[in-house]
Parts: C-alpha cells; structure tokens; sequence
C-alpha cells in the first residue's frame, strides 16, 4: 500500500472524544469518518459509543456528550467493526493523529478485536511542513488561518470534517512532495521527543510567545492549555479568561514553551468557573496543575466524627468524609475552637482528643462539673451521647445554629433562677455575653451543611441578570449550570430535594464542598430556602426579586 500513488489515494479523516480519563482507563465515546479523496469530501460516518465506566459532569459540559446518550449508544463490538471496514484499503488522517491512533487502537483490543493498522498522516504535521508560519495549530485555529469554516466543536463527526477540510487545503503542497503514501509518511515523520525542546522551541520560550488568545472571551470560565499532539498541559480559571491566559506567558512557567493552542469553556460566573476548573484537573491531570497547594482562606469547618464511642467535637480546615456532622463555613479558627470549648463546656463533653486517654481522677474540667469524665471508663456511652446530640440539634435543625446557641443558654439561665442557683446564673450571663461576641465574629448562619437543601445563584462578575444555578443538598453540589427559566428550575429543585439523603459527605466530594462553602461564604450570594412543597410560583417570584434572566 504504501507504493501507491498519493494523488489517486483515498483517506479516512477521523476524530475521536474520549471519557477523559489517563491510560487504560481511557474508553472511546464517539467517533466521526470522512472519506476524502482526489482532494474532495465524499462519504461520512459517525457513532457515539458505550461506555462501562460513567461519564464526569465536567467532561459531559466540555463535549456536549451527556450520560444519557452514552447510555443508549451501541457498544464498541457494534461500532469498531464498521469503522474497520470503512479503514480498509485507505489512509488515516487526524488532528494530532499519534491521539486519536492510540484512542482506537485501545478501543479495538478492549474489543476484542484486531487492529488494521493503516498507515496514518497527521494534520498537526502537515501544518509544521506547509504552513510554517502557523504557530498555532489547535484544529479550530489552524482551519480558520486556511480560510476553512468551523462550526460546532468537540465533537466527533464535526471535528473528523474539519480535519479533512484541513486536509484538503494542504493536500496540493503534499502532493507537489511526495508522489507515494510511504514517501508522504517519510517527509512528515515527527520530530523526536529530545528535538521538541531544542532550537526553535528554546527561542520560542525565551521570546514569551504563545498560542492565539484572540477567540478567548472576557467572561468567567475555564480554559485548557494543549501541546501539537492534543495533550492537556494545564486546565485554569479566571472571571476574565483571555487576561489570565495570557498571564501565564510573563510567568514564565514551564510548560508554556509545549502550548500550541487552547481550549475554553465559559461560565455564568466564578464559582462556575471554580466548579468546573475542579472537576476538569481531576478528570484530565495536566502536568502542569499542582494539587493540594490551595492558598489558605481562614474558613474552617466545626465537626464531630460519629465513629468512636465518645465523639469530640474539632476544628478542622475540610469538612469530614463519611458519618459526621459538619458545620461552616466558619471564619476564624481561634474563633471556632473557642465556640468548641464554650459547647464543651455547657454540654459537658469531651475536651481531649479522639484518642481516650484512661485516668484514676477526673480532669480539671471534670472536677469543675464541665465534663462528663468518660475518661474513668465508668460513663454509659448512651448518657454521653444524648450530651452530644443536644450540642449537635442547634446545628441540624435547619435554624441558626446561633440563635439556637444563645437561646438553650437562656433557658439554662432561668432555671438556674428558678432554683435559687444565683451563682450559676451569673456565670451563665457571662458565657451568654462572650457567646454573642464570638457568633459576631464568626459571622453568617451556623447550620450542618447538610442540614439544608440551597438553590444558590453565582452572579456574573460584570453582567446584571445573569447567574450560575448551584444546588446544594446534603453537603454536596448535586446540579448547576447557567440559570434556566422558572420551570426548569422548580423541577431541577425537586430533583435535589430527591437526591438530599442522609447528609454523609463521600470522599471524592470533600474537596468540592469545602470549595462551594468557602465561595458561599465569602461572597454570600443569593439563595432559596428548598422545601417539598415549593413550585414553579416560588422560583419565578425568586428570580424576580433578583431581576434574573435565564
């Protein structure tokens, strides 16, 4: 095959869209051919594709491809053999082809089918060769510097027809080059990995150039540097994408010498863009994304973890995965641990850590009638507990955690009058007073965060009107995206009443709580109160206090 004339050749433009995710468990979503041939567009092909694992909310966002449709796809065993018959007899072409190749050639194993191995050509170096004064080369960019129309992205079968289009507009300077596929595939072999950083690269990175920033908007969102072959390099977000882009290039960092082109996803506002930034470093880990490195805020979360005999109550920077009971945002740590002592106090708990340490004598604290001592291994868990679960009802009421606070001392301070306990009674006056100072400096509602299911709305940071939605139900972001109109937004409430259940945060979704609390917290964005019985006449007349447009 590859003696073959190249003039006479046919080609099969292909791309790909993937699950996101690295090594084996990448899988195949959609697929899209064009068969090109004689520098014309012929037949084209396209099928989503099953998948086993299910597919992120932020990758679904980036592609347009939702669970739904995955799910009623056909599996790889009904998809892969058309494909192969289609690659039979002809040459690939694609996008940064070394991706899509290895995409495919997985795809097939997993199958259990066999590769065909066509002889493969590749547009990103296609673009190196003929068009050397291209520097950038993402698909959409390099389409549009050959004059070549670009309409939806991300996308399988749009994207396969782009690329052969790209084909196309550089099949002539191939030809005048080579007149055979094997010659074609010797003068555009790709540089070597050690070549990639040398010479022109070296220049390019001392120089600050960088991929074309133009298309990027001065909107909130995330944005996806990528190198000549597709690869994500770095995934930021910023209230104005194309001015923090470009940032990045007087930083100087050092993954900006491989960026030839970025992708953008915009959103109604920052903490959209925060969401999806989030969700999109842990789908594709870019190299150039350091996790665990996130600046401190000074909000800290209150909580007690309900997986030892006599829980303590803690400050902690991160709420706590699995069965507890956590509250906050809340800002100031010296402010909260001392909230922790006060509670401690009145409800006689524990003051040490989770560690239990064994003692013949009470503690201090326990000689002055401020714990219940469990420490002499002589207290009934059960007594404790219900200690513990009266501290812990001002929090997951659904009130203010505060007023609920302040109100139990109340009551604490008439029954010590009532009972001529006059003493008591004023050292209850006295925490009552210190109680109102430490809530003001906290700040906000004191509630359990999973004690509530929110509709919160992100404002854009410049445009009236416009939000992002935000469902907060059992401590966890179950839906968001761009505000839609009042019905759609009742029956997406419904859905996170539905989806609340018990409040217990998963691992994996800690990280994305402390995120939305700490955003919530600082910038106190409006927010619905949800409860079954709410409609579609409570969301409108919601979005219309707020002069909302959806």
């Amino acid at each position: 095959m590859l003696e073959l004339p190249l003039a006479s050749a046919e080609f099969l433009a292909v791309d790909t869209e993937t699950n996101g995710l690295p090594g084996e468990r990448c899988e195949l979503t959609e697929v899209g051919a064009v068969l090109v041939g004689g520098g014309e567009l012929h037949d084209e092909w396209g099928s989503l594709v099953g998948v086993a694992a299910p597919l992120s909310r932020g990758i679904q966002r980036f592609t347009g491809i939702s669970q739904a449709m995955i799910d009623a796809a056909p599996p790889p065993e009904s998809v892969l053999p058309e494909l192969a018959a289609r690659m039979q007899g002809r040459v690939l072409v694609a996008h940064s082809a070394s991706f899509d190749r290895r995409v495919l050639e997985q795809a097939f194993v997993s199958a259990g089918l066999e590769w065909p191995d066509p002889p493969v050509l590749c547009t990103v170096q296609l673009a190196r060769r003929f068009a050397p004064l291209q520097k950038r080369r993402g698909l959409a960019t390099l389409a549009a510097a050959l004059g070549v129309d670009v309409g939806e992205v991300h996308r399988a079968l749009p994207d396969a027809r782009t690329c052969a289009r790209v084909f196309c507009a550089l099949f002539g300077r191939l030809c005048a080059n080579a007149a055979t596929i094997g010659e074609a595939l010797a003068l555009l072999r790709g540089r070597t990995r050690k070549e990639k950083h040398t010479g022109r690269d070296r220049g390019r990175a001392r120089r600050g150039a960088r991929p074309h920033l133009k298309h990027l908007p001065h909107d909130p969102g995330v944005y996806v540097f990528r190198d000549a072959d597709g690869r994500p390099l770095y995934v930021g977000k910023s209230i104005d994408l194309r001015t923090r882009a470009a940032a990045h290039f007087s930083a100087g960092a050092s993954w900006t010498s491989e960026a030839e082109h970025v992708d953008h996803q915009a959103t109604e506002s920052e903490l959209g863009a925060l969401l999806l930034e989030d969700r999109l470093i842990k789908t594709l880990r870019p190299p150039g994304n350091v996790r665990g490195k996130a600046e401190p805020d000074g909000f800290v979360y209150l909580r007690c973890r309900l997986d030892i005999p006599f829980p303590i109550l803690e400050v902690a920077r991160e709420p706590a995965a699995g069965h507890a009971i956590c509250v906050g945002p809340l800002r100031g740590r010296a402010a909260a641990a001392e909230l922790v002592e006060q509670l401690n106090s009145l409800f006689g708990l524990r003051h040490c850590g989770r560690a239990l340490p064994r003692r013949a004598h009470p503690s201090a604290y326990g000689q002055m009638g401020r714990c219940l001592s469990p420490c002499l291994r002589d207290l009934d868990p059960n007594v404790y507990r219900e200690r513990l679960d009266a501290a812990l009802a001002l929090f997951t009421s659904g009130g203010d955690g505060g007023s609920s606070l302040l109100a139990h001392v109340d009551r604490q301070i008439r029954a010590a009058s009532a009972e001529r306990r006059y003493e008591r009674a004023a050292w209850l006056h006295r925490r009552r007073r210190r109680l109102e100072a430490l809530l003001g400096r906290l700040g906000g509602v004191l509630r359990a965060i999973h004690a509530s299911t929110r509709l919160v709305l992100a404002p854009h940071p410049s445009q009236r009107g416009r939000f992002d939605a935000v469902w907060l139900a059992g401590g966890r972001v179950v839906d968001w995206g761009p505000l839609v109109h009042a019905p759609e937004l009742a029956a997406r409430s419904a859905r996170a009443l539905a989806a609340a259940g018990g409040g217990w945060l998963p691992p994996e979704a800690v990280a994305e709580a402390r995120l939305v609390g700490a955003w919530v917290a600082a910038n106190a964005p409006p927010a619905l109160e949800l409860d079954p019985g709410m409609g579609e006449a409570e969301h409108a007349a919601f979005l219309a206090r707020l002069g909302a447009r959806a």
